[in-house]
């Protein structure tokens, strides 16, 4: 990293050192500094955290040195999904006069609370506090939400950990706690008392000031909440909040509460609280949205996990509401069957704040546990007492076919079913009949299918070869193969289930046309199907094409003839007609010519609402690495434009001799027991391929498209 003329700022932590991104929050090179050396580069500043003591051993070394900038680093107000080091901060309070909870000078968060705002700064806050209403984010956003509130009304009365620096230096001691349980007792004599106890004194680590009140008794309107919970439930519910200095005062003040504080929090002293303490002379009364706009926009610096740069806080509280979504989707313990040991470390990555159990096989399983399978391999009518999860392969997944065991980035989780299963509705074909689609998501649907057609981006994103439309030829038409044996053809595919068959079928409805077949990549790779069988194809079409992106094949072509293959949803995005001689997710809503009817899917969707379900609502996103949590689909076509411009992915030489060879044997292995057991269960011929698979073929399936 070049240095700038006028130097970097200096850490003497590690653990400052070790924050990720920080230089990205700091806007400036960070560099170590040594007790006694100094820096081996110029430095502009010193930095250090918050009132702790090695804060003010680096604030000696500034004064040594003559260094007058000394910067105070706080986490934000609205700070990551876990606590501690192990979780992604996307969150930094810089403050370069004190810090805010400080209360015995002054910061520079005061200095932006005294800003009056402009006209459109004050309907950004407006919008802004809305969000984080709606939104449910606080601090911090792994714990479960209450599992049941008092039926009769209540007040919030908020501990926190003894000997905490913001109680120190916000001018309150134990005495203070005592004092605002008592006042909110006289206060609100005909509403219980609820005590939200801090999560570290719950779990033995530290003590409470109000839990050693209340371990003597003596409070029977008191109940208190020892487990670790999510705060928003309880504050949303609760008729005021009482705190000391907690930062639960703050976010009651966002939620339109009444709050009493009995110290001299950030929040105090501007006239929108009931303090018991007078505030500092510097302080007066402001309006909410001016202390929302200042502590969330002026004062803190925001970094989004996945990419490391700066963004704004309606970025961060985006991600940190789709963080606790996802982890809140699901029950805390997981069983999971029919995962290959390369698939169970991107299932611990795809369900992070869970814990998951493996199993070889459903006995071991406890009496109504949830479940986990990988597609359809196990029947779920064998333990009716389960919840069954069918996971699969979502719709932009990687540079690289899964079959080479190329790491996905997005999965899907079913209840009810899975979307290439046309004998049944699952999750994504109830998202689409039932949504009510707003305007926000349809143009958030609008941008991302531009973005994704201008990356020229698919599900694999492989190839590198060129395809030239012949010149003179009137309509061409895209066909594009599957692997036969793919369980999206024995559950989505109720008429023909060949290759062949699509072929001879569009040759009979366009006669005239230029027929491009594109057989599956995993076939002519040799990892699955026949691959001989393929490219003997070639005599029922115009041309075989093997290597072209199927992107410029969709682009170059009058339409495109499928049986149940994603590249008709892609030929969709790209406004290509598309004719379906199957039933896949995306047939039967009025967007495409659909040769088989799907009478339970009357609903009229526009292609905006197609893409919402499918890329948006549906699919869990997570990008390699897994420490960043979960991803929106928006970052990970970025992330695949990144990964598509570097080597494609591929496993190592090694891996790839020892591995691929033994996937090749076991995926014609694969193949040719399913074909045994398709013609053992359908009996010969095309007459026995009409109608949903039978219960024994079920039980056999193999993965669908990988």
């Amino acid at each position: 990293m070049s240095l700038p003329s006028e130097g970097a700022i200096g850490v003497l932590s590690h653990g400052i050192r070790r924050i990720e991104h920080l230089c990205a929050f700091l806007g400036e090179p960070v560099v170590p500094l040594h007790p006694w050396r100094g820096a081996a580069v110029p430095l502009s500043g010193v930095a250090a955290w918050g009132r702790r003591p090695t804060a003010r051993k680096a604030r000696a070394f500034a004064q040594s040195r003559g260094i007058e900038r000394f910067l105070c680093l706080e986490d934000g107000f609205l700070r990551s999904l876990y606590p501690g080091a192990s979780s992604q901060t996307c969150a930094l309070v810089v403050d370069d006069r004190g810090i805010y909870y400080d209360a015995s000078q002054p910061s520079r968060l005061e200095d932006l609370v005294s800003m009056p705002l402009v006209p459109a700064e004050q309907a950004r806050a407006r919008q802004l506090i809305e969000q984080w209403r709606e939104s449910g984010i606080s601090k911090y956003n792994y714990a479960p939400p209450p599992a049941s509130l008092p039926a009769q009304p209540y007040v919030l009365v908020v501990d926190q950990t003894a000997n905490d620096a913001s109680v120190q230096f916000g001018q309150a001691d134990g005495g203070s706690f005592r004092r605002m349980l008592e006042s909110a007792l006289q206060a609100y004599p005909d509403s219980k008392i609820l005590v939200k106890e801090h999560p570290e004194v719950a779990l033995g680590r530290k003590c409470g000031y109000l839990s050693q009140i209340l371990d003597h008794g003596g409070y029977p309107r008191v109940e208190r909440i020892r487990d670790d919970v999510h705060v928003v439930p309880l504050i949303r519910s609760a008729r005021a909040v009482f705190a000391v200095t907690s930062q639960v005062g703050f976010e009651a003040l966002l939620h339109g509460k009444t709050v009493h504080t009995f110290g001299m929090p950030f929040y105090a002293g501007w006239g929108l609280t009931v303090d018991a303490l007078p505030p500092p002379g510097r302080r007066h009364a402001v309006a909410v949205e001016q202390l929302a706009f200042a502590a969330l926009v002026r004062y803190t610096r925001y970094v989004q996990p996945h990419t490391g740069h700066r963004c704004e806080v309606e970025d961060a509280i985006d991600y940190l509401a789709l963080q606790r979504r996802m982890c809140q989707q699901f029950p805390r313990r997981l069983h999971a069957i029919g995962f290959t040991r390369w698939k169970r470390k991107v299932l611990k990555d795809f369900v992070q704040g869970h814990a998951v159990i493996f199993h070889r096989n459903l006995r071991t399983v406890p009496q109504g546990a949830t479940v986990l399978r990988w597609g359809q391999r196990i029947d779920p009518t064998v333990r009716r007492d389960l919840s069954m999860i069918t996971v699969e392969d979502g719709f932009l997944r990687s540079v690289g076919l899964g079959a080479q065991l190329v790491r996905p980035l997005s999965w899907v989780f079913d209840r009810s079913g899975i979307y290439y299963d046309a004998t049944g509705e699952s999750d994504l074909e109830r998202l689409l009949a039932n949504t009510e689609f707003d305007a926000a998501i349809l143009a958030r649907a609008a941008r991302l299918r531009e973005a994704i057609i201008r990356s020229g981006l698919t599900k694999y994103n492989v190839g590198s070869g060129n395809w030239i439309r012949p010149a003179g030829v009137g309509r061409v038409i895209l066909v594009v193969g599957q692997v036969e044996t793919d369980a999206s053809l024995r559950f989505g595919a109720p008429g023909i289930r060949t290759n062949r068959a699509l072929l001879e079928a569009v040759r009979a409805e366009a006669p005239d046309a230029h027929l491009v077949y594109k057989p599956h990549p995993d076939v002519m790779t040799g990892l699955r199907g026949n691959r001989d069988e393929e490219k003997a194809l070639a005599a029922l079409c115009d041309e075989l094409v093997l290597d072209c992106p199927m992107d410029r094949l969709i682009a170059a072509v009058d339409g495109v003839h499928v049986l149940t293959s994603l590249a008709g949803f892609e030929a969709l995005l790209r406004s290509k007609p598309v004719t379906t001689h199957g039933a896949p997710f995306y047939a039967g809503w009025g967007l495409t010519d659909d040769r088989y009817e799907i009478p339970r899917r009357h609903r009229r969707l526009s292609l905006d609402m197609l893409v919402a379900g499918a890329l948006i609502l549906y699919p869990r996103y997570v990008l390699r690495d897994g420490r960043s949590g979960f991803a929106t689909p928006e970052i990970v076509v970025d992330y695949l434009l990144s990964w598509r411009d570097e080597a494609p992915a591929r496993a190592s030489g090694c891996r790839r001799r020892l591995i691929l060879p033994l996937l090749e044997l076991w995926s014609r292995w694969r193949d040719a027991a399913a074909m045994r057991d398709g013609h053992r269960t359908r009996g010969a011929g095309n007459a026995a391929s009409n109608g949903p698979p039978s219960r024994a073929v079920r039980r056999k399936l193999s993965a669908p498209e990988q």
